[in-house]
């Protein structure tokens, strides 16, 4: 993905398949991408899975199934031919790993926030250094054969927003995400949608696995870290994402994440 300046914003072409590294016979494939702030990509796919590995600044990653924000020393496993876009809050410094499927069992089936070891991160990275032809059966082969163990191994991050199919939930979800400090209740929202909050109640579980509340909760984190990651104050963005505090906020991210605002973007692990 090449980005081109329009506008405010960085983007590129919208839908398609960006076949990078495909003509490339190896398992493994290493791209090393650097973005600016406001970088947005349109929609595309890869044919190969890809594990974006985020080495400073924050990206989030959206597809049909819901939105993943993805912190610096995170990454996100994206299976083949999902569709997908990104946009970056900060400049953004990504390594991307294009893994060929075939003949490699046990993969993540399902896009999501990983978390990244020491030792895979340092993988990813002198992987990053090697020719794209490599010698599978020298050091960089091993290197890549280690990533590959590694990657079956990813622990999962609680950084995803679920996107419900039902057009009723679609509307309040819309509103949320543009206004995560909105406070209507599932009553207000009721009205709106043309549904009683019984049934939004019912159909949040079933379509997101959360609560009304549960997935409320998530939007705001998820545009927290955003806002956080552009350099924005934590009172700024308790305030901005519907919270009466700082503390409010900070006790939320820490029951969520197990770790502060300040800690979580300070730490490499």
């Amino acid at each position: 993905m090449q980005p081109t300046n329009t506008s405010n914003k960085t983007e590129i072409d919208s839908a398609h398949h960006d076949s990078y590294g495909e003509e490339i016979d190896r398992p493994v494939v290493v791209r090393a991408s650097e973005y600016p702030d406001g970088f947005r990509s349109g929609d595309h796919w890869h044919a190969r899975a890809q594990l974006v590995y985020a080495c400073a600044g924050v990206v989030k990653v959206t597809s049909k199934q819901g939105a993943w924000v993805v912190p610096q020393h995170r990454g996100v496993w994206i299976p083949a031919r999902t569709e997908h876009q990104i946009e970056s809050a900060g400049a953004f410094s990504m390594r991307s790993l294009y893994v060929r499927e075939d003949g490699v069992l046990g993969l993540p089936a399902e896009c999501g926030v990983v978390g990244v070891s020491p030792l895979l991160r340092e993988l990813i990275l002198t992987a990053a250094e090697a020719p794209q032809l490599y010698d599978v059966d020298g050091r960089d082969g091993r290197v890549m054969d280690l990533i590959l163990h590694e990657v079956r191994r990813l622990p999962a991050v609680a950084l995803h927003l679920p996107e419900p199919t039902d057009s009723r939930l679609q509307q309040i979800t819309a509103a949320l995400k543009e206004d995560p400090a909105d406070t209507r209740t599932l009553e207000a929202w009721g009205r709106l949608a043309g549904a009683s909050p019984r049934t939004l109640a019912r159909l949040f579980l079933t379509e997101t696995g959360m609560t009304f509340r549960q997935w409320q909760q998530q939007a705001r984190l998820l545009d927290g870290l955003m806002r956080l990651a552009q350099g924005e104050s934590v009172t700024s963005v308790a305030l901005e994402v519907g919270y009466e505090n700082p503390s409010a906020f900070i006790a939320m991210f820490r029951r969520t994440l197990g770790v502060t605002p300040g800690r979580y973007f300070s730490t490499e692990v």
